[in-house]
């Protein structure tokens, strides 16, 4: 066995990011960039006003009150999409909308809702100061500057960001096509009865959300009984994509098919056993630019290998700069066991008191205990030089989910 780093190390060197292509804006969401974005205007690219009222020039609100309001006379209305050439004089305002261009001559708008407009002037009971509700040129973003880079990722406020340096397209990383194979005689989809002794196949649903989760959009191949020749054609089929996740088959029962079948379908085996629970019999090869994950068939072992070494694999692949989760140090709540001669990767509730992260074990921690995901919000990791760790002790924290926080 090897350990839990040096196996994500392993894995990590292995992955390839795939080759940039160029899509519409629209159809970037979620995707990595493979470019560094710059802007060629600035943004906002004129002095505009921050809301509704009356440009003005600030000399002439001095001392304005509501008892002794300043008068000016009106000389125009500025739309947003409008402008003027004309400049604002002394003794005058311009109307101006949210979003227009302040006129020459006027340094300061003021807000509707401290002025009366009367048979052509507009009283002004306030002097906010001279540069007031203006949106400066440039202050957003500069002309030339770089706004995005090379590996970070679209979401909403980039999307908005490319919009607004003019981008229609950009070019971004590729995504990578998978396949997701269930191994076991005992599996029923969902829907489906149970026979004696037949389980329902959970593992696929999970492994094809948590692809979904990042962005892919993973195919489920179906559920391989434990037989060799079907298991064999189902993972021949697998090995057409970049990666192949299969669950269950890799540790060393009689019917455990899957490293066989790899083997005899050249598949490159670079990691077989990991010193974690749970999640020990993890399998990792590839055949030419194929990766293939072979994750343990209890269903948390699925979720936590998929966790731990899955997602920041398909993460660098997507050509993410930032492909591993921020790990935090938190202290135990209650005191945690740890005799298993592995690292434990426990399933916890963690919160947020005084400015330290606190954590506590969601419960039974056996591997087919899928409730304990459901109810964790991050994974802990509990040494093996420290059989037992008591409450306040510190504990190396991966959050999986904010909604519980």
């Amino acid at each position: 066995m090897i350990s839990i780093g040096e196996a994500l190390d392993l894995i990590l060197g292995q992955v390839r990011v795939l080759p940039p292509t160029r899509l519409p804006l629209t159809e970037s969401l979620g995707r990595a960039l493979a470019e560094d974005v710059f802007s060629p205007d600035d943004i906002p690219p004129f002095d505009n006003s921050a809301m509704d009222g009356f440009a003005v020039r600030a000399e002439d609100l001095r001392g304005a009150t509501a008892a002794a309001p300043a008068a000016l006379r009106l000389t125009e209305t500025i739309q947003a999409g409008g402008y003027s050439e004309r400049p604002v004089q002394s003794g005058e305002a311009a109307k101006i909308m949210t979003g227009a261009p302040v006129p020459p001559g006027a340094d300061t708008v003021v807000k509707v809702e401290v002025t009366e407009e009367r048979e052509g002037r507009v009283f002004i009971s306030e002097d906010p100061g001279k540069g007031a509700n203006i949106r400066r040129a440039g202050e957003d973003i500069g002309a030339g500057d770089r706004v995005l880079e090379r590996g970070d990722p679209i979401r909403p406020a980039e999307m908005g960001l490319l919009a607004s340096v003019g981008r229609a397209e950009v070019e971004v990383h590729g995504a990578p096509r998978i396949a997701i194979i269930a191994t076991g005689s005992e599996l029923v989809p969902p829907g489906n009865p149970l026979g004696a002794g037949q389980i329902r196949d959970s593992n696929s649903y999970t492994l094809f959300s948590l692809c979904r989760e990042i962005g892919l959009e993973p195919e489920r191949l179906g559920i391989a009984p434990d037989e060799y020749s079907a298991t064999r054609q189902m993972i021949e089929v697998g090995l057409d994509y970049d990666v192949l996740l299969t669950s269950g088959g890799v540790s060393v029962g009689e019917f455990d098919f899957v490293k066989e079948v790899q083997d005899d379908l050249g598949v490159e085996r670079l990691l077989w056993k990991v010193a974690m629970k749970p999640g020990k019999p993890l399998v990792f090869g590839r055949r030419g630019d194929s990766l293939v994950f072979g994750t343990p068939g209890n269903p948390v072992a699925v979720m936590v290998a998929f966790e731990v070494f899955i997602r920041p694999a398909l993460l660098k692949m997507m050509g993410f700069s930032r492909y591993r989760r921020p790990v935090r140090r938190a202290l135990l709540d209650e005191a945690v066991r740890n005799r298993h001669g592995r690292v434990h990767v426990m399933r916890v509730r963690a919160r947020e008191e005084d400015g330290r992260w606190h954590v506590r074990s969601t419960g039974p921690q056996g591997s087919g205990i899928l409730r304990s995901m459901h109810l964790a919000n991050g994974l802990i990791f509990i040494p093996t030089d420290r059989p037992q760790l008591e409450p306040g002790e510190e504990v190396d924290l991966v959050l999986l989910r904010d909604d519980l926080v």
